[in-house]
């Protein structure tokens, strides 16, 4: 058999196994410890195929494997269902790591644009690239001429052709007799899940098959969707200095406007806000934060493709202007969100969008030590690991349990929201009930923590704040029904 013939069995029948443990380990089960230990056989599955495949450990696939073992791990520890996303983002980044095949061995000489491309080429070969594998690349020809030479073909093929007959004339002896019908069920195995059981087998050994078929490719062209044919097809419109000028001029104007208001009114106390814009001064702060998020995310695109598409002194410095404007306007929302939060209290929203904040600020500052000196390549690197801390950052701050610890200090507590939190910020709630001082606001609380489920979970769904909640939730159910009163 040849090398290509015996790769594809190999990852042929990986899928197969993963597919099989796939299923074992998430079908009908919660997010846990499993997740990491299907990461954890997938890295092994991969460096597998690349032995077999003789192919270099080099390019991005050294890098992936830390992030992705990493993050996978995140879901044994929190239970937040945005976490968990959050945690998924930043699995694809790791995914978008793997899948660089450019010549260089160090992924730090990637620009944006070839993680894009890379991380698209690896979704296209998650989706399609097992039915290459079965087409192309399993030597069935070489499979099947041994089977139509042994005695099994043989026996295989008359159960092909017995199969229906033995059905159809059973089908007629059940319908002529109970008692035989009864028989019959009793002994032919229950399917009554297998066909969902055999569904997510699938759907994973051929999401896996593809996903893994694309990251041990040893050269781009073999992958479903090249990532060179995506870079080549990408075609920078030719515009010039002059035209890119007056674009980011124009947005420096906006912004310096946006910053004087900000000063006047914003940082300049809540008489003025409540004369001039006819809202409260937590009004005012909650009306624009998230504006000011959306800014943010869309201004570094702009920022970037000025700088791409021309090379510009004054595109620089109009450029610098425009990172020194946009992390004025990131303070100007984190100020807005300090004002309302002190108030009202934090929200998982608002925690993340102040993640989101504070990542493309140092995103933004980055972005003036490489791409406004001319080194593009070096950029995308220093936003892809700065989004794995930030992503780190979260998982260690537990967002769920810090705004159980802020809002039941602050004058408006949602005691509603605060009880739907996921079982991350159990401990806390529980902790700090006692010093609640509303008594309704303590009773209300104490009666939805009493109704949260104590259920245990399979050893494959273990996870760690799960399994902390619910130890708290036993081990204290007597003082929460003395607050529940």
């Amino acid at each position: 058999m040849s090398r290509e013939g015996r790769l594809g069995v190999t990852l042929l029948g990986i899928a197969v196994a993963l597919g099989a443990l796939g299923d074992v380990l998430f079908h009908g089960r919660p997010a846990g410890l499993n997740v990491f230990l299907f990461a954890s056989l997938f890295v092994a599955a991969l460096a597998l195929l690349l032995r077999v495949a003789h192919a270099p450990l080099h390019q991005g696939r050294r890098w992936m494997a830390l992030p992705l073992l990493l993050f996978a791990g995140a879901f044994a520890w929190h239970d937040s269902p945005l976490l968990a996303a959050t945690n998924v983002l930043a699995l694809a980044g790791a995914v978008s790591l793997g899948a660089l095949r450019r010549a260089q061995p160090r992924p730090a000489e990637a620009t944006v644009s070839e993680y894009a491309a890379g991380l698209a080429s690896a979704g296209a070969g998650a989706l399609a690239g097992g039915a290459h594998l079965l087409a192309a690349e399993v030597p069935w020809q070489g499979a099947t001429a041994q089977l139509r030479s042994s005695r099994a073909a043989a026996v295989a093929r008359g159960a092909a052709l017995g199969l229906p007959v033995l059905l159809l004339f059973g089908g007629l002896f059940a319908a002529a007799d109970t008692v035989f019908a009864h028989l019959l069920s009793s002994a032919v195995p229950s399917f009554g899940t297998f066909p969902a059981h055999a569904a997510v087998a699938a759907v994973i050994a051929w999401l896996s098959a593809g996903l893994l078929r694309d990251l041990a490719a040893r050269r781009d062209d073999e992958r479903v969707l090249p990532a060179d044919r995506l870079l080549g097809r990408v075609r920078m419109p030719r515009v010039g200095a002059t035209e890119i000028g007056v674009v980011v001029a124009a947005l420096d104007l906006l912004f310096l406007a946006f910053v004087a208001v900000q000063a006047r009114y914003l940082f300049g106390g809540s008489a003025l806000v409540e004369a001039r814009a006819h809202l409260t001064y937590a009004q005012y702060a909650r009306h624009g934060f998230f504006e000011l998020v959306v800014v943010s995310v869309l201004v570094l695109p702009v920022l970037l493709a000025a700088n791409v598409l021309v090379r510009s002194r004054i595109v620089r410095l109009l450029s610098a202007l425009l990172v020194a404007l946009e992390l004025v306007v990131a303070l100007s929302a984190l100020q807005r969100l300090r004002v309302y939060e002190r108030e009202y209290g934090l929200t998982e929203l608002r925690i993340y969008a102040i993640g989101v904040v504070a990542w493309l600020g140092v995103v933004f500052v980055w972005s003036c030590a490489t791409v406004l000196r001319g080194e593009l390549r070096r950029f995308a690197i220093g936003a892809v690991v700065s989004g794995f801390a930030a992503t780190a950052l979260l998982n260690v701050i537990s967002p769920d349990a810090l705004i159980a610890r802020t809002n039941l200090t602050r004058p408006h507590v949602d005691v509603a929201y605060l009880a739907n939190l996921s079982d991350d910020a159990v401990p806390t709630l529980v902790d700090r009930l006692p010093t609640v001082q509303d008594p309704a606001v303590r009773r209300e609380l104490a009666q939805r923590l009493l109704a949260r489920s104590v259920d245990g979970r399979p050893l494959l769904s273990w996870n760690a704040a799960r399994s902390r909640s619910r130890s708290v939730l036993l081990e204290r159910r007597a003082e929460l029904r003395s607050l529940a009163r």
